[in-house]
């Protein structure tokens, strides 16, 4: 009897296996296929991997082959999907965070990068907050409370992917430029602003209505940021001056920054936050040193990038709803898009505008600023799971995520074609 039931147990786990490869084996050309056809027409190739995922989720292969999408992804086999997919968002966010720094070079462009990052940020969370009471009574989860629903909100439509703008940078041959420098360091702003404030978000999510709690979650997160900041990266920083002074860490000093990283992700998913904050959090602690970063985005990101982050936006796509347009759905969606596209584009001109830019450079610093991709994607995922928004609105803002960052490069070379001076000129112009 024992021997049949080891041989059954056997049986379920290499089918267990055989369907984890089969999934891992469409994903991954799904969203090279996409990614590939994507670049051809001038976007980051990550904007077609996104894109992949909702392919492959409910509003498309799941309506057009419903059986076949039910053998593909049944529901017993996404907690496998699920933990892949998490481990390659922490190293991706693990990435981000040692990359966010101040551009080498912008000196005096500092004050306008905060200004830039700060005005992009309170306008969309302004509209945000105000179409929110719009939003709230069709698309919020059952017993989530208005306030932390329009906070998530306003937090969701004010990011900005630092990484996404990089290589559009990047392929644009804008990284040295005026616009490129400032846009990149307004990124590395908002993006500070942003996760802090999406980490007091989710705690007053995990909280509840009890102030007890909340309070407990964040006395908690602001000890792990202290002795981060305090104790570890000294450390940190002692460690790869010792044993790496050519900023190449050994196996065995990046098997201990690994350990640090997945112990900073366990904290705050102790906490009641997200494991991306711990990630994220400890690649900030890391060292500014662009030595160190490349060498740990060759080894890291191969994994993250091609082979993981691929299952994260399939994920996602399985979370949409069909449904998420029917009714007055489209209208919701165009709300989100106009509030998310007009807060970003307008606030980051205007935040140029005031320090001393012309109009051109504004309006192509606010429409890189408009460019959200894989990180309105994380952000969003974490609202999902924290249960502060549903699979319609969770829907309604990836397509949201997709639209506005697509139309970045558009944007930039209607804004150069209709400018009597280059955009694109350098920083010591």
């Amino acid at each position: 009897m024992w021997q049949d039931a080891g041989l059954r147990q056997a049986g379920t786990g290499h089918m267990s296996l055989t369907l984890l490869f089969l999934q891992l084996t469409v994903i991954l050309v799904t969203a090279r296929t996409c990614g590939l056809v994507l670049r051809a027409f001038g976007q980051p190739m990550v904007i077609g991997e996104m894109a992949a995922g909702i392919l492959l989720g409910p509003v498309v292969f799941g309506a057009l082959f419903p059986q076949w999408h039910q053998q593909l992804f049944p529901p017993a086999s996404l907690p496998g999907l699920s933990s892949l997919a998490t481990v390659g968002v922490v190293l991706f966010m693990f990435i981000v965070g040692a990359e966010l720094r101040a551009p080498s070079g912008m000196g005096a462009q500092f004050r306008a990068a905060g200004w830039v990052g700060v005005s992009s940020m309170v306008l969309p969370m302004v509209l945000g907050l105000a179409i929110a009471p719009v939003l709230h009574p069709a698309l919020a989860p059952q017993g989530v409370e208005f306030w932390p629903f329009a906070l998530f909100l306003g937090v969701a439509l004010s990011i900005t992917a630092f990484p996404v703008l990089a290589r559009i940078l990047r392929d644009r041959n804008m990284t040295r430029t005026r616009v490129g420098q400032l846009s990149l360091g307004a990124a590395g702003v908002v993006d500070a602003l942003a996760w802090i404030l999406l980490a007091l978000v989710v705690a007053l999510a995990s909280a509840g209505a009890g102030l007890q709690a909340f309070m407990r979650i964040a006395i908690g997160l602001v000890v792990l940021v202290t002795v981060v900041f305090l104790a570890v990266k000294p450390m940190l920083a002692w460690l790869l001056r010792t044993h790496a002074p050519d900023g190449v860490p050994s196996p065995m000093m990046l098997a201990a920054l690994l350990i640090g990283m997945f112990v900073c992700a366990m904290l705050t998913e102790w906490l009641h936050l997200h494991a991306v904050f711990g990630a994220f959090l400890f690649g900030v602690a890391l060292p500014r040193d662009d030595r160190l970063l490349h060498a740990l985005a060759e080894r890291i990101e191969p994994l993250s990038i091609v082979v993981l982050m691929p299952i994260f936006f399939a994920l996602a796509g399985l979370g949409t709803s069909a449904g998420a347009f029917a009714n007055s759905g489209l209208g919701m969606l165009a709300l989100i898009l106009l509030a998310a596209s007009v807060g970003k584009i307008v606030g980051g001109a205007a935040g140029a505008r005031m320090c001393g830019y012309g109009w051109r450079e504004s309006l192509a610093t606010g429409s890189l600023m408009n460019s959200r991709g894989l990180m309105e994607l994380i952000v969003i995922k974490v609202g999902l799971d924290a249960g502060l928004i549903g699979a319609e609105l969770f829907t309604m803002l990836l397509v949201m995520a997709l639209v506005t960052t697509a139309a970045t490069g558009p944007l930039l070379s209607l804004i150069a074609r209709k400018s009597p001076k280059p955009i694109d000129r350098p920083t010591s112009a």
